[in-house]
């Protein structure tokens, strides 16, 4: 998109518009005591040529590792022409479309990122995303306790032991203070225990991840059906891309999940060093007035044409925190856009090819790594396209070895469970090749030699 800047005309013409002198009494409001003065510690500035060139500096420095790690982030392949598109002026600028007659076009692509959203989680209504992942399981997890009548005060909410640390903690914090407790339900062999499952308590609802965060596949069909039987919704953390292939939540066990949430980060939006992303929440029809953010509708006007606008969702939902479902007051409209691009691009066969692309690469990289003697697989249950290692050493340590020979082994788990100190979380998706897995298995066996 062109930067265009105002020439010294156009200033003038501005200012004599409007009857202001200069530029500076646009701002003689604003009391000198709170004005800034000119910063005299501020280097010169530098021309664009300049910049440019310390810019490439310092991003060379980052070097370009092979990716083998996962945990909620994933190095995914993303077709050229998806931020093609998405960088048109028209979707790079848009901002919130309140004037439906001025925004059809970012309607209708958010509209059909919601159709799209439903089809994959099996769920009749999506939002058109929040922030993220972590916040998006916070939103449903709000959702769930105001959806169900016969939840108590405070109201408990029993999240996985195995569900994402960062979410579980991003959860806490903004439940914490809104009449709501977060219970771990504690894990065996890396996956829910269904033996810890409480009997006739009062609960809100149920969290699970799927895949989990080690990667693994929780007995989801189980959880929902006890969840049902509790008289709890079941919150279904899902990853997008697995979903191509994986029963989706929408028909877990006899009734299916109540909401679904997660990251759309895998549809196209670069890992970027962790940011940005964005969320999205699915959920049955019964519940769609509890949905909070917004929700796209199509309709026809008195001529017959299709038009779209934002639905079910009341003013006081961005300027009135009293009175509405939730506080988010905007969203990662961008990279939902870049999502529906990417989906539209791939299609649902191009979507389960990478899917199983990236099972099989898993596979492969399990295989190899284990190969190296004091290299075990640490749980035996079925995995997607991320699983754990135990080494021989501290992972962490492992890992610092692993850069120095251009290899982004994958994230030590002793962080987040003291007791897997010499845990390893690795992934791989369909961008890692035959050689590339060879290559890290080699840097492996160099390393821990």
């Amino acid at each position: 998109m062109p930067f265009v800047p105002h020439t010294a005309e156009d200033l003038r013409e501005m200012l004599a518009e409007i009857g202001a002198p200069d530029l500076e009494a646009l701002f003689d409001e604003i009391p000198p005591s709170l004005r800034c003065a000119p910063s005299e510690r501020a280097a010169q500035g530098l021309s664009e040529q300049a910049m440019l060139r310390w810019m490439a500096g310092r991003a060379a420095q980052d070097g370009s590792p092979l990716c083998f790690a996962g945990a909620g982030s994933y190095d995914h392949h993303i077709p050229a022409a998806v931020w093609d598109i998405a960088a048109r002026g028209e979707f790079l600028t848009s901002y919130t479309p309140y004037q439906a007659e001025a925004s059809q076009g970012t309607l209708q692509v958010l509209f059909e990122f919601q159709s799209m959203m439903s089809e994959l989680t099996a769920m009749d209504v999506s939002n058109a995303s929040v922030y993220d992942g972590a916040s998006g399981l916070a939103e449903a997890i709000c959702m769930a306790v105001r959806a169900n009548g016969r939840a108590a005060q405070p109201a408990t909410v029993l999240v996985a032991e195995t569900v994402h640390p960062h979410y579980r903690q991003t959860a806490d914090n903004l439940v914490a203070n809104l009449g709501i407790r977060l219970e771990t339900l504690p894990m065996r062999e890396g996956r829910v225990d269904p033996a810890s499952l409480p009997e006739d308590r009062p609960v809100a609802a149920l969290v699970v991840q799927q895949p989990n965060f080690f990667g693994l596949l929780e007995p989801a069909d189980l959880l929902a059906d006890w969840a049902g039987r509790q008289g709890a919704l079941t919150v279904a953390l899902v990853n997008p891309v697995p979903l191509a292939v994986l029963k989706p939540p929408g028909q877990w066990g006899e009734r299916g999940a109540d909401i679904a949430c997660g990251d759309g980060q895998p549809l196209g939006a670069p890992m970027s060093s962790g940011g940005p992303s964005f969320g999205f929440l699915c959920t049955r029809k019964a519940l769609v007035r509890q949905l909070p953010g917004r929700l796209v509708g199509r309709t026809e006007d008195l001529a017959g044409q299709v038009g779209y606008t934002l639905t079910l969702q009341a003013r006081e939902q961005h300027i009135r925190r009293g009175k509405a479902r939730s506080n988010i007051c905007t969203n990662q409209g961008l990279l939902a856009t870049v999502a529906t691009i990417h989906m539209a691009l791939l299609g649902a066969e191009g979507l389960a090819k990478t899917a199983l692309a990236s099972r099989r690469n898993a596979l492969r990289l399990a295989e190899r790594l284990t190969r190296i003697p004091g290299v075990t697989q640490r749980f035996d249950a079925p995995f997607f396209h991320e699983c754990v290692l135990d080494l021989p050493l501290p992972a962490e340590a492992v890992l610092n070895a692993l850069l120095e020979e251009g290899i982004h082994g994958g994230v030590a788990l002793q962080p987040y469970f003291p007791d897997m100190q010499n845990a390893l979380l690795v992934c791989a998706t369909e961008k890692r090749t035959g050689d590339d897995i060879e290559q890290y298995g080699r840097a492996l066996e160099k390393t821990l030699a």
